[in-house]
């Protein structure tokens, strides 16, 4: 009964690392979709109305990010973009990292240390995916893109 204990709980950890990792490119439209839903709630567009403008924040930022991305010739604009994703994926990464070490870490110090490199390898790992997900379209002067074929 004890290994099946070790085992499940295993994999629930494993399972919830794997979340935060896959979820890490959506921390910056999730922070919009919700900041833009407190703000109609609170303006007085009701649930329906915040929910319904939640959706379409989330989404709106999701998709122009990537297409300005994808679109983009400008390294530094890229960089930017790429950026704009991360930071907020490496936040969100800090923390959960910092409040599950408190499980197992009883020293301060290796707490901030483990949530340091946990926020380091999210944020990595949203850039990376920001990268795979938008790739640039193949340029020609003229606007047409021929058919090699």
């Amino acid at each position: 009964m004890l290994v099946l204990g070790l085992l499940l709980n295993t994999v629930g950890i494993s399972l919830f690392c794997w979340l935060i990792f896959a979820l890490a490119v959506y921390a910056l439209p999730f922070f919009v979709a919700v900041n833009m839903g407190m703000m109609a709630f609170q303006s007085g567009a009701g649930l329906f109305g915040a929910l319904l403008i939640v959706t379409a924040g989330g989404a709106l930022t999701l998709v122009l990010g990537q297409v300005a991305f994808a679109v983009t010739r400008s390294s530094a604009l890229r960089i930017a973009i790429a950026t704009a994703f991360a930071v907020p994926a490496a936040v969100a990464g800090y923390h959960v990292v910092f409040v599950l070490s408190h499980i197992g870490v009883p020293s301060l110090a290796w707490r901030e240390i483990f949530a340091c490199l946990g926020a380091v390898c999210i944020g990595v790992t949203s850039w990376t995916r920001l990268m795979v997900l938008a790739k640039p379209r193949p340029f020609e002067p003229g606007g047409v893109v021929e058919n090699p074929s």
